[in-house]
């Protein structure tokens, strides 16, 4: 995909102005030339030449490059890996101009290629059923054998004049049983196959789940606001530990906190997460859990009960990207956490820690009690205009490599479906367990990223399952590394060290790459 839209966006912003290159350049003291290739996207820009220029054309930095249009390249370069279009030698820099001059068209495609998708799945879901699903058939047998019995019954009743009244009283009560029961496969097979559709969304819940988290920058300044207020209300001054938040609990709900045996809990309940009984007014959780997952739950528990559940609820009503019940349960839980890390991770206090460690998520989470997966989402939402931290991404991955939370960044796209690029720190923090394992990455574009990841074990339900290892990555501009601790001691001005990575081999043009699983699915 095409380095960014920062150029045309600065080119179609002048042009509207009526500015010269000459005008804008000037005023943001460089040269018309090197004006030109930013237009041209020649040339790299961020930092305080973007916010000089941005400045001079009326604009906020996040009105020109934005995670949303980055969103919307992803998308029409995987609109663009169909076959269906492999003979028309789609490319990536049409991909940004379409994006960046005609944005709403853009947008007109993706909305038909998901539609286009939903109805091909629904399709294969559909003939897999017909062909496969055991269940399927037993149903059709159902409906044909009630349909029989009553034709049978129906035909006695018509034709046989002399039935005595028990006779025909029973014939009529096998036509009356078989009809009402005719009646519920029917409506089985009904619900059957709308479910079958329902399943075969091509915009997952996850997926609403991203869009809404991006929409809001993972920023949600009221729900910061009701988190200091929750700190004063239950006499929270410095630290918050477990002792504040269950005498709040107690003196305000009582409630009281359970704790239980692993192998105790309700069956699905993970051994880290709580279960809430708000008739016993009990908190349960696993006498295994890790202090920061029990704090993490009191906290939750507490914040819902202070607030009444109104603040997320307000969220939730104004999220137009969540469209299914399921993407706003997931929501829901999101904005609870964000809730809750407010209120053991003050923001100001936070941040103000954070650029004094110059980022150390090791230090963070012994000095906010935390765990390295909490520390990695509360660094994710310190975007607070004018008081923000690094704009970190995160990208969580399980062993297999399967994604199961993101947040991107402007230039940098995490993938949607499937794995990332074998080469990120991501999968490699899989090799150091533990460790915090740094990298300087390289595009195909030519944006580097610093990538820091490292593994978290959740705990297993038993002794005989498999470990459940997960890798948390965070991600930066290059510009921002030597803010980091991370960034010590690397070379971010020349090619050593570098490791030249892609978005995933479906989309990464470097075809001589070792580590290539997949070929490229349209041309550079």
């Amino acid at each position: 995909m095409g380095r960014s839209l920062i150029g045309p966006r600065i080119r179609e912003r002048r042009r509207a102005l009526g500015l010269t290159q000459a005008d804008v350049a000037a005023k943001a003291c460089i040269s018309a030339s090197y004006l030109n290739l930013i237009e041209g996207n020649k040339r790299n820009i961020g930092g305080t030449l973007l916010q000089r220029i941005a400045a001079q054309l009326g604009l906020a930095v996040d009105d020109i490059d934005g995670a949303a249009e980055r969103r919307l390249l992803d998308d029409l370069e995987e609109l663009a890996g169909e076959a269906l279009f492999a003979g028309l030698q789609l490319n990536r820099s049409s991909a940004s101009e379409l994006a960046s001059r005609h944005a709403p068209w853009a947008h007109a495609l993706i909305a038909l290629h998901r539609s286009w998708l939903d109805r091909n799945r629904a399709v294969d879901a559909l003939s897999d059923r017909l062909t496969q699903d055991p269940r399927l058939a037993d149903a059709v047998h159902d409906l044909l054998t009630k349909a029989s019995a009553i034709r049978s019954s129906s035909e006695i009743l018509e034709n046989v004049h002399d039935l005595e009244p028990a006779q025909r009283a029973r014939f009529a009560s096998i036509v009356g049983s078989n009809s009402r029961k005719l009646a519920d496969v029917a409506q089985a097979l009904a619900a059957y196959f709308d479910s079958t559709h329902a399943d075969a969304r091509s915009n997952t819940p996850v997926e609403e789940l991203d869009d809404f988290l991006m929409e809001r920058d993972n920023y949600f300044p009221e729900l910061e606001r009701v988190a200091a207020e929750f700190r004063v209300a239950a006499g929270i001054e410095g630290d918050c530990g477990d002792g504040e938040l269950l005498a709040f609990l107690e003196r305000r709900h009582s409630v009281q906190l359970r704790v239980q045996a692993a192998a105790d809990l309700q069956p699905g309940l993970d051994p880290r997460d709580f279960a809430y009984d708000p008739v016993a007014r009990t908190i349960t959780i696993a006498d295994s859990a890790p202090p920061a997952s029990r704090r993490f739950a009191l906290a939750r528990t507490a914040t819902a009960l202070h607030d009444d559940g109104r603040s997320i609820a307000a969220e939730l009503g104004r999220a137009t990207a969540l469209t299914s019940d399921m993407a706003r349960r997931r929501a829901e839980r999101a904005l609870s956490s964000y809730l809750a890390a407010a209120v053991l991770m003050p923001y100001a206090a936070f941040r103000d820690a954070a650029i004094r460690s110059r980022y150390d998520i090791e230090y963070l989470a012994r000095r906010f009690l935390a765990s390295i997966e909490q520390v990695c989402h509360r660094l994710v939402t310190l975007r607070r205009p004018g008081e923000s931290g690094i704009p970190f991404g995160l990208l969580r991955v399980d062993a297999a490599g399967f994604v199961t939370k993101r947040f991107a960044l402007p230039h940098l796209s995490l993938p949607r479906h499937g794995n990332a690029c074998p080469l990120w720190a991501a999968y490699g923090a899989f090799q150091a367990l533990g460790a915090v394992v740094r990298q300087l990455a390289e595009f195909p574009s030519g944006d580097r990223f610093l990538f820091v990841a490292q593994t978290v074990e959740k705990a297993r339900p038993t002794f005989a399952m498999p470990r459940r290892l997960l890798s948390i990555m965070l991600a930066c501009n290059v510009l921002y590394a030597d803010q980091t601790i991370y960034g010590d001691g690397l070379s971010t001005a020349s090619s050593a060290g570098i490791v030249p990575v892609g978005t995933n081999c479906r989309t990464c043009v470097r075809r001589a790459c070792a580590y290539r699983e997949e070929d490229p699915i349209i041309d550079a």
